[in-house]
This record gives C-alpha cells, structure tokens and sequence, in this order.
C-alpha cells in the first residue's frame, strides 16, 4: 500500500473526504485522460461482486447477456428526437479513421489525415437504445420472438463537464438491459420487476435502503413512457440515484420499425424497456457506510471480508503463529470466505490494522503467542468492538459475525435516512430544510413543471421520486407544499449528487 495519508474528517469537508477514502483504500485513481478515471484492483474487485450478484439475479429472471457496438451511426440518434435532445451535449463523436505523420516533433508530430473523414460520423455509445433496436427490427418476427430479454455488461462515454470518482466520469461501466414486448402490461410487468431486483440488490449487497418510485417527466429518461428509480440518501444528507428502469412504451419501436405478426396475423409495435446500474454503485457505497478512519464495506461486497494478523516477537514465536493462521486462513477459505493473511515482515501490526481499515475490510483476527496457547484468536470488527473467539469453528463464528456486520450496516443507514426525512413539510420549513442540513422532504406536490423548476432556481432540490405506496405518508397530502394548488401526488425532494 502506498504512504499512509490523513483521511480529512467528514464533518471539516465531505467531498475531500470522499476523495481521500477512495485515495486511501486504493479504490481508483485520477487519469491523465480529462474526466476519466483509472479503477484500481480494490475497486474493481467490489465492482466484479457487484457484477457477480447481479447478473445472477439477472439470468433467474430469465435475461440472456449480449454485446452491442461501442460505435453508433449518428443517424441513429436522430431517429427519436427526445431521445436524441437528451444526449445531444454529451456526445462523443468519431469523425475520421486514421492520423498522418507531419514531420515535427512534439505534440504537433500526427495530425488528423482530411482524406480519412468518415462518409458519417459515429457516436461513441453515451447508451445503446438506438443500436440494439437496429438488431431487433432484424430479430423480432412473430410473437413467438417475444419477450425478448437481454442484458450488456459494457462502458459508456458521457462528455461530463464536472467529474467526481464513481459517482460521475466521462467513462463508467454499467450494465444495460433492454427487452421487447408484445404489450404494454408485459412491459409494465418487466419495468417494475428490474426495479424489485435493484432494490433487493441495493439493500441485501450494498446495505443501503431506497426509496422506490416514479420519476417526474422533467426527471424521466430522455424517450421514456416513465421512469422507475431507487434513490438512496448519502451521510452528508443529498441523494443518489441507484439505478433506474425505464418503460419506453413504443417510442423506439416506431423509429425503428420493430414490429411483429401477431397471433391473429396483424402487426404490431413492441413495447420496449431500458434499465440500468453503474459503478456509481461504489460511490453510493462509500458515502453510506464509512467513516473517518476510511473505508467501510459491507462484507457481502467487501474484496477482503477477514484479514488474519499474526503477532510475533521472536523467529519461534513467528512460526508457531504462522503455522496456526495457515490453519485458520484455509478454515475460513473453506467456509467460502475472502480470507487474507498478512505475514508481512516489513510491518508491524498496528500498521497492519490501519492499512486493512482503511481498505474497509470488515472483519480481523489477530493471533499471538497467547492466543495460540489459550485456543482463541482476538476478533476486532471494522467498526468497532474486540472480543476473544475460540479457534475450534472459526469458520462459522466468522461467518455470523460477518451477517451481522452486513446487517448492523444497513440499519444504521436506514435510521440515518428517516432521521434526515421530513414529511408534510410546508414551502417554508422546506426552504430552511433545504438551506440547513437537508435530507428527504415529502410533501404535495400539484405536477407542474414551473413549479419543479422555481424549487431548484431557489433551493438546488429537485423530485427524486413519486414514491410507491410502501413509502407515502399515512395521510395524503391534498396541496402542493409550494404553491398551494391541489396535490397529484406526494413528492420525494432532495438536492442529489
């Protein structure tokens, strides 16, 4: 691990916390690459559980993985104009193929060649609508082809104007599922079954609780009939979107031409859905769980869940400790743990535990010369509390340990959001909420966009979500908290990252 550095305390400067956490557990670095970063082993390690997880969940629900192109005809954007007005500023384009030689030095060495301008420009995939229902006009005859369920796992190129780690690059990776199908109530069924599955997955991996609802038409993806969403609340009390699934209705079925024979032999659109998570994810995991020593992970995505720390004096004492952390790092491994043992020489062991802090392992065992003799090994939990267990079953001691971090996790960040969670809040309490500390606000809301708009010129808060039942307060509210006008629904508001 690189020199150990000062993580800034959350409360002095979250953002420079944030960055230091990611620094210090070595999760990524910047890029010489503007807007882009460099995702180091740690970090990609989370980002392959995540996936792992993900994709099992994705294929139990009967979704196929695919790859689609990276490059995309511009033409193909223009196809749905609020599809394409939605992504037109963060478009990357390939213009030509090839570079000539100028015969300087420096930078002005290669030069783009005029000749090898592309007949039409490519866009370089800011996400892949267009390109996959080129495929499926070709793919899709009959009913007998719906659904069709496929998923990409791939990255994405937005041309961002302010970046943050994770949490927005001009290059991330995500997945991407997109399907077709032959009704609306078929579709509908798909949207909020992708939405079921990213919030499950968000609070039984990443130990974060959401919100689940409906975006507002201003917040809806760009083409989109509606979208779903899961939205989480960070520590420093703005909110993150999770993840979103999109019903398209038969936008992009009409632009492309996807139709297919029905049943009784007349043809009809499809009636498509989009859904998708990134590597946000991480970031979103960050800033729920840890704290100022650095990283926390929650053990079901942690890259390391138990370090074991062998602790020596003389070379006698190093083997007889050596010898039994073997036995106990291949217990464990057999127990299906991640399981490192660190028998490094070169440091000693309270720097051991800084360093596996720091990279947010949530479980350590320390064995010494005592410990060997007493049958035990210390057990020091990533946040907090130390305590002897016996070496007779440590697989499964871990094991429950490890449940009960990741659940003592995720209902702590859920006390954290209702305390930060206002309900039937009036234009003025909203104002100072929002200037104060802020969190989630839920008041009427009459469903107009003027209004929408006049909340964040004054306050930076936006609609995160027209949360579904579960979520609503008992009583509905019957006007709309900023202009005093009858109430469509109840509102979620938060500033957001």
């Amino acid at each position: 691990m690189a020199q150990a550095q000062k993580i800034t305390p959350r409360a002095k400067d979250y953002s420079e916390w944030y960055n230091d956490v990611i620094m210090q557990a070595e999760l990524a670095d910047y890029s010489s690459v503007r807007g882009c970063m460099v995702i180091r082993p740690n970090g990609y390690r989370i980002w392959e559980l995540m996936q792992r997880a993900l994709d099992d969940m994705f294929k139990e629900t009967g979704h196929q993985n695919a790859y689609f192109p990276l490059f995309i005809p511009m033409s193909f954007l223009a196809k749905e104009a609020e599809h394409v007005e939605g992504f037109a500023k963060e478009v990357a384009l390939v213009t030509h193929t090839r570079l000539k030689a100028t015969g300087k030095t420096g930078a002005g060495a290669v030069m783009v060649d005029p000749a090898s301008a592309l007949e039409e420009p490519l866009v370089v995939r800011p996400t892949s609508e267009t390109i996959i229902y080129a495929s499926f006009a070709k793919w899709i005859q009959s009913y007998r082809d719906l659904p069709l369920l496929l998923n990409q796992w791939c990255n994405i190129v937005r041309m961002e104007l302010r970046t943050r780690l994770f949490l927005r690059t001009t290059e991330f990776l995500w997945q991407e599922g997109h399907t077709a199908h032959a009704d609306e109530a078929d579709a509908e069924r798909e949207a909020r079954l992708i939405l079921s599955i990213y919030r499950r997955f968000a609070e039984e991996w990443l130990a974060v609780p959401v919100l689940t609802g409906v975006k507002t038409d201003s917040e809806k993806f760009a083409g989109a009939l509606h979208t779903y969403a899961i939205e989480a609340l960070m520590q420093d009390r703005k909110a993150l979107q999770c993840g979103t699934s999109h019903h398209l209705g038969q936008n992009f079925a009409r632009a492309f031409n996807v139709q297919y024979q029905t049943a009784a032999g007349g043809l009809e659109y499809v009636w498509s859905t989009s859904w998708g998570v990134s590597t946000r994810l991480i970031g979103g995991l960050i800033m729920t769980h840890s704290d100022d020593n650095g990283l926390v992970c929650p053990p079901r995505l942690a890259p390391v869940q138990v370090v074991l720390v062998p602790i020596w004096k003389t070379d006698a004492e190093r083997a007889q400790v050596l010898e039994v952390g073997a036995r106990v790092e291949a217990e464990l491994k057999a127990a299906g743990l991640r399981v490192v043992l660190d028998a490094r020489d070169s440091l000693k062991p309270g720097a051991k535990y800084f360093e596996w802090e720091a990279r947010g392992v949530p479980l350590r065992f320390e064995i010494g010369p005592r410990d060997v003799a007493a049958g035990q090994a210390m057990s020091a939990r990533r946040g907090g509390g130390k305590s002897p267990v016996p070496l007779a079953g440590i697989g499964a001691t871990a094991s429950r340990a490890l449940e009960e971090i990741q659940a003592a996790l995720f209902t702590a960040a859920r006390e954290r959001r209702e305390a930060a969670s206002v309900r039937g809040i009036t234009k003025e309490r909203f104002i100072e909420f929002m200037q104060d500390q802020g969190g989630f606000a839920y008041g009427g809301f009459c469903g107009s966009g003027e209004c929408e708009a006049a909340i964040k010129d004054m306050t930076g808060a936006t609609v995160r979500v027209l949360p579904d039942p579960e979520f609503r307060s008992p009583e509905a509210p019957r006007t709309c908290m900023w202009c005093g006008k009858p109430s469509v629904a109840e509102a979620v508001w938060a500033q957001a990252y």
